[in-house]
């Protein structure tokens, strides 16, 4: 006889099963808020796998671009729209639009040249110039191209229901592919909301409307600009005033007359710190004897890159001073360590500061975005006003442009310490300062290490900008190849700025090798 034996551990793994299944249904009914059964099946078919899984949304299909706004889902309704608004605008071009409206617009153009030389002909038959042929010939030249122009037109024009049909098609797929991907995207979506609540759900009237308001404002006004072309000017041209931009102008030149005059003493004295660093780096690089320099680079780069690196730094030196570009090289070695270690000087702990104070760094993070992204030949132009033209100016253009990686890197490595490292250390009683130098920044140190390298990289970057404001070295040379097209001085110029570079970077990142 067999006696059947119930397993309690089995038991307990089904009940938490269920309980686990009714609470996720639970939590989808509290995510989806409309048509939950739907949404259910179709998030259980999806999360069974972990590939795309194919599913057809109704709502999706029909409501477009406007649903996945509606749900939040941003990412998916932006390409959405920019494809329906294709594809409706190629329908209302292809029954609508005014197709030959560009050939139209040059026959316009060309028959104004037409009733000229028409004159012009008129007037040579009767006075009996022997310019008639010429004029009767241009005359019959361009009645023949008003003729293909207009032919051509006529083509255009005759492609309307093609161009209507191809429009609807891609609006099909748009819309089949929209109804395929929506529970999918919308299962992805849930999952965030599980871990965190404060991403949207459901599908508020207030986000039916923005988006459906916003996407409708954006294909309506694609069809009418891209079917009527030239029949509204605002959607053309931004409306404008010209008096706006010539205040904006005279405010900016007033702003910088005020502080050339009234910061005179501050640029003086930034001025004189530079000059004291730049003649310090230039009297060791230039006046050197250069087998002292080239020397001490060589060994510099063996100690913190390795035996092969050093042969290769010897064999780089050796090409400059061969060609004819130690001198400047070395020049624009002293100019690029001056840029570079004021950078450092002023990046690292100021770093160290706003890693420790989000504040802070929000509020210098726009700035360091300005400088940054602004063109180097814009900046150029404050800095010749406050500091001239030369080295100094080279030198300030240069950190402007170079000195922010290394704020960001120190930020990000000190923000990158984990905190239980540091709980473990003020626990053990680390006072502030050992828990900087022994914890934080032995920890930052790789990060760190990337912000000077990148500040570095960044600097030589500018060795040509800044040669057009007075910087003297190997930018120099490229700036001259530029202006007489000498492609020889310039590429074996260049190749003595990219040597530089990787001499610096190898001695920087000191990986031995």
């Amino acid at each position: 006889m067999k006696i059947d034996t119930v397993n309690p551990l089995e038991d307990t793994e089904s009940a938490a099963a269920i309980a686990y299944a009714e609470e996720r249904r639970d939590n989808i009914r509290a995510f989806v808020e409309t048509s939950p059964d739907y949404y259910i099946r179709n998030f259980e078919r999806v999360g069974a796998s972990a590939r795309f899984t194919p599913t057809f949304n109704m709502a999706a299909g029909l409501m477009g671009p406007v649903w996945f706004g509606a749900r939040g889902l941003w990412s998916w309704a932006l390409p959405f729209l920019i494809l329906e608004a294709i594809a409706l605008v190629q329908i209302a071009r292809g029954l609508f639009g005014d197709l030959a409206a560009d050939a139209m617009a040059r026959i316009a153009s060309i028959e104004g040249t037409l009733d000229l030389r028409r004159q012009q002909l008129q007037a040579a038959i009767e006075s009996g110039s022997d310019r008639v042929d010429a004029f009767r010939r241009t005359v019959e030249s361009l009645e023949a191209n008003i003729d293909g122009i207009r032919a051509e037109a006529d083509a255009i024009a005759a492609q309307g229901p093609t161009i209507a049909l191809m429009g609807l098609v891609l609006l099909l797929v748009v819309k089949a592919a929209q109804a395929t991907v929506a529970n999918w995207a919308l299962e992805a979506r849930f999952s965030e909301w599980l871990s965190n609540r404060s991403v949207r759900s459901g599908m508020p009237n207030t986000q039916i409307a923005f988006s459906a308001v916003f996407m409708a404002l954006i294909v309506a006004v694609a069809m009418v600009h891209y079917s009527l072309p030239g029949r509204f000017s605002l959607l053309n041209d931004f409306p404008t005033v010209p008096d706006i931009r010539l205040t904006a102008i005279a405010w900016v030149e007033a702003f910088f007359n005020w502080a050339v005059l009234n910061g005179e003493a501050l640029f003086d004295a930034i001025t004189a710190g530079i000059r004291l660093v730049l003649d310090a780096l230039e009297l060791v690089f230039v006046s050197t004897p250069w087998i002292v320099i080239f020397a001490l680079i060589v060994l510099l780069t063996w100690l913190t890159a390795g035996l092969r690196m050093a042969v290769w730094s010897g064999a780089f030196l050796a090409y400059m001073g061969f060609l004819g570009f130690w001198e400047k090289a070395m020049t624009t070695l002293a100019l690029l360590g001056t840029a570079a270690c004021l950078s450092i000087a002023i990046g690292i702990p100021l770093g160290m500061f706003a890693a420790r104070r989000p504040r802070f760094y929000r509020v210098i993070q726009p700035i360091m975005d300005f400088m940054q992204t602004m063109p180097a030949f814009v900046f150029m132009i404050p800095v010749i006003a406050f500091f001239g033209t030369g080295k100094p100016a080279a030198v300030v253009t240069t950190m402007i442009f170079g000195g922010t990686p290394v704020v960001r890197l120190t930020v990000l490595g000190l923000r990158g310490v984990p905190e239980s490292v540091r709980e473990a250390a003020i626990s053990f009683g680390a006072s502030k300062w050992y828990l900087l130098t022994k914890v934080d920044l032995p920890l930052a140190g790789p990060s760190i290490r990337a912000g000077i390298n990148q500040t570095i990289m960044l600097s030589l970057a500018m060795v040509v900008v800044a040669s057009l404001i007075g910087a003297k070295g190997l930018g120099e040379d490229v700036l001259e190849a530029l202006q007489y097209a000498n492609v020889g001085q310039g590429i074996l110029a260049g190749f003595s700025i990219l040597f530089c570079a990787m001499i610096l970077d190898r001695i920087v990142q000191g990986k031995r090798g």
